[in-house]
């Protein structure tokens, strides 16, 4: 038996491998598609982590009650919190997460709510679904069923932040960082939402950058790299965001693993900023 899990952040797949059948461990699938919503699900039926529970965008992550908040809006702290005494996840679980793609669909978002919630043991598998499977180690088609636990918790609404806060936060020289592709930063497409641009004042750093090969860039890194971006702001003076407040999460994953914890979340994102079309949109 390896010696208590207390990862955070990231986690090897050698290192989850060695961890399968320990009580203290919940391994969620949080494999997504935004083409087709229902693809991650029919995948994680047919092959997953063994014991691994699975974790929906859409259902289990996201509050389409509410309206004007984004296409991912963030969910209430009752709802998550119910969805984690479904999986079996109580305070003390080591909590492993992963999902198809590079952890932007949806495994950084998983991360970052049961931090939010103040949940310290919880990481990413680094390289996800594909390099567990390019490892060749174990998958099954087994649907577990979770004994159902007790979880209590409040998010820390400090780190979270809406169109009204965002504002403010940059009013008062806070950095705002998106992650989205460049070209969707600059207004020149824009396949999902109906306005293409950015906020006025926000900084663009892609995701992507946070990765080499599929998996994340060494600690030290993506400090430099964030350091240059940054500049004299401290970590917890920078909120995130990106189209809808889910591959935002990336950053906040990344800048943790790099040493910089406490940036904050503008939830809506740029799905949820155009959805009051009073505010001001910025191109280039």
């Amino acid at each position: 038996m390896s010696p208590s899990m207390e990862w955070t952040t990231l986690v090897s797949p050698e290192a989850l491998a060695a961890a399968l059948g320990r009580d203290d461990l919940v391994v969620l699938d949080a494999r997504f598609s935004l083409a087709e919503p229902g693809a991650g699900e029919a995948a994680y039926r047919t092959a997953h982590i063994p014991v691994a529970r699975y974790a929906d965008l859409d259902r289990d992550l996201s509050d389409h009650r509410k309206a004007g908040a984004g296409r991912h809006p963030w969910p209430e702290a009752s709802d998550f919190v119910a969805a984690l005494e479904r999986w079996g996840i109580t305070p003390e679980h080591q909590v492993v997460v992963y999902d198809g793609a590079d952890g932007a669909l949806a495994a950084a978002r998983v991360w970052f709510l049961l931090r939010a919630l103040g949940h310290a043991r919880v990481a990413v598998l680094d390289g996800g679904w594909a390099r567990w499977t390019a490892l060749g180690l174990p998958v099954d088609d087994v649907l577990p069923q979770p004994r159902p636990a007790r979880y209590r918790g409040e998010f820390d609404h400090d780190r979270l932040l809406d169109g009204a806060s965002v504002q403010v936060h940059l009013d008062a020289g806070g950095m705002l960082l998106d992650a989205r592709a460049g070209e969707r930063f600059r207004g020149e497409v824009e396949p999902i939402d109906r306005v293409a641009g950015h906020v006025p004042g926000a900084r663009n750093r892609p995701y992507a950058d946070n990765l080499r090969n599929g998996r994340f860039k060494a600690a030290a890194e993506l400090r430099n790299e964030f350091g240059r971006v940054l500049g004299a702001h401290d970590a917890d003076k920078v909120a995130v965001m990106c189209g809808s407040g889910v591959t935002a999460c990336h950053h906040l994953l990344a800048m943790e693993h790099a040493g910089l914890p406490g940036a904050k979340l503008y939830t809506g994102s740029w799905s949820g900023w155009i959805s009051d079309p009073t505010r001001p949109v910025a191109t280039g």
